[in-house]
């Protein structure tokens, strides 16, 4: 997985390879700095780590551990910076995780999740002052073994990613890495350029950020990046640094897009010739709107936790239908089947299942995704165009029965944020005594619109069948989201 920032360090040892808030680092410093945390998590009291947790933000930090844990062979699970203490303690004890490597911020989430468990070591990976007491921390630790390599390992770990958990605990979903296929799947749709400048916005605990990250390296391209996403500071690193690629996660082009227009209009954006979202559904309108100001630069790419890329719309795809996922990724087969798995006729909705060569084995739990026929299920529902563009409808969970009526919530969500007062909405189903489930609604309207539920409810109506009319719609100053900008479902079902 951190092979990229070996071979960087080779090639070209002096070419910045970070540029973060403490400043810039070489290939050749970030793998010295990787050695000597390495060597020193050998020496640790209780043994060379097995399993590294890292609850840490985009930072110098991050990429130490995830490079020194590598070089050890210890397995490494990537931990969400928006956990709370009882989910963090349930991931933390399934996974055996024997060491963290956290930032300051998260001390009293980890004491809460560490609560029973004293032999759990803790490294800080970012506080405010270094020279200050209060236990191990990386720089604490590279400065101590600087110039020292660790001891070569015959064991080869694993990364565990975990599946975002809008509806419950995630689960760990283990992979070997090391495919070729997946990296060349990439590359073979982003206009990506080795030894060039990529602002990474998306968070690295997740697969879609830490992928770039990875390429980034393979590619010894420059990774700039901030501790939390700004929308201004990141079109000013983009302009300052004159990135050629741009990696965030899709709420972040909401949140550009939201910027006051004299202040987005002060950046050019002109040096992009990529900016590539993943995680999460895009608006059709934000990424009109973004590339009627950018330019026509943003890959739509649909991937799973499980099964890595899996789509990629261009430019030129998302101009003719801003709300496609794209074309299957080079070496991945995707079929639409339906609950008896048939294959559905072009246009159909049905579950999407998938082949390629993504190495996932399986959950930490034991567990792993339904197959058929050696396609996966991507646990998504949705359809191909006579172009063979997939459509991502929702999620096969997401579906309700209302009246004996199937409802997809993404359809009736569509139509609420074309209403010209509407920025954001979720909509989902609840137990319905009359009708088995019903569906709520809750938008967030755009700065100074006026809209009551009332009129949103008959512009549903307008469009829709009238039983996909929402029986409430709340309107909220701001949806809740967790660390990858994903909706959090479970919050608003609480609200109901």
């Amino acid at each position: 997985m951190t092979t990229g920032f070996v071979i960087a360090a080779v090639r070209c040892p002096d070419r910045a390879g970070l540029i973060d808030e403490l400043g810039t680092l070489t290939w050749k410093q970030l793998d010295d700095r990787a050695n000597a945390l390495a060597a020193a998590f050998q020496v640790l009291p209780g043994g060379t780590p097995r399993v590294l947790g890292i609850m840490c933000r985009n930072h110098r930090g991050f990429i130490d551990a995830l490079a020194a844990a590598n070089k050890i062979g210890a397995d490494v699970l990537l931990l969400n910076t928006s956990f709370a203490g009882p989910a963090l303690a349930e991931v933390l004890v399934r996974e055996g995780v024997d060491t963290i490597v956290y930032d300051a911020e998260f001390t009293n989430v980890i004491d809460r999740a560490l609560v029973d468990d004293s032999t759990c070591r803790r490294v800080l990976g970012w506080t405010d002052d270094y020279r200050a007491g209060g236990g191990p921390s990386i720089e604490k630790f590279i400065a101590g073994h600087a110039g020292q390599r660790p001891t070569p390992s015959s064991r080869k770990g694993k990364l565990v990613l975990l599946t975002s958990g809008t509806t419950g605990t995630p689960k760990g979903a283990r992979h070997s890495g090391g495919d070729p296929a997946a990296i060349k799947a990439i590359l073979d749709r982003v206009p990506w350029r080795a030894e060039e400048t990529t602002v990474v916005a998306a968070p690295m605990f997740h697969a879609w950020g830490l992928g770039q990250l990875v390429i980034s390296a393979m590619l010894a391209c420059t990774v700039v990046t901030q501790r939390k996403f700004d929308p201004e500071t990141t079109l000013g690193l983009v302009d300052h640094y004159e990135a050629t690629g741009l990696s965030v996660v899709p709420v972040m082009f909401d949140r550009i897009m939201e910027l006051p227009d004299d202040v987005r209009n002060s950046y050019s954006g002109r040096s992009l010739r990529f900016a590539s979202a993943s995680g999460s559904r895009m608006r059709p309108d934000i990424v009109t709107a973004f590339m009627d100001q950018f330019g026509d630069v943003i890959y739509n790419n649909y991937n799973a936790t499980e099964a890595g890329l899996i789509a990629t719309a261009s430019p030129q795809h998302l101009r003719a239908a801003p709300d496609t996922a794209g074309l299957p990724a080079v070496g991945t087969e995707i079929r639409i089947l339906d609950d008896a798995l048939h294959d559905v006729p072009t246009g159909e909705t049905g579950g999407i299942y998938v082949r390629n060569s993504a190495q996932f084995d399986g959950y930490t739990d034991g567990g792993t995704k339904n197959f058929h026929e050696g396609f996966m299920a991507s646990g998504d529902v949705g359809y191909l165009d006579a172009a063979g563009l997939l459509f991502v409808v929702g999620r096969d969970d997401e579906m309700i029965v209302s009246g004996g009526e199937n409802v997809y919530p993404i359809e009736v969500e569509k139509i609420l944020v074309a209403h010209a007062a509407v920025a954001e909405a979720a909509v989902l189903g609840v137990e319905d005594e009359t009708y088995g489930q019903r569906l709520v609604a809750f938008v967030v309207l755009n700065h100074g619109a006026l809209a009551t539920p009332d009129t949103l409810k008959q512009h549903i109506r307008d469009n829709l069948a009238n039983y996909k009319v929402p029986r409430e719609i709340t309107i909220l100053d701001e949806l809740p989201r967790n660390g990858t900008g994903k909706i959090a479902r479970r919050e608003l079902l609480e609200r109901t």
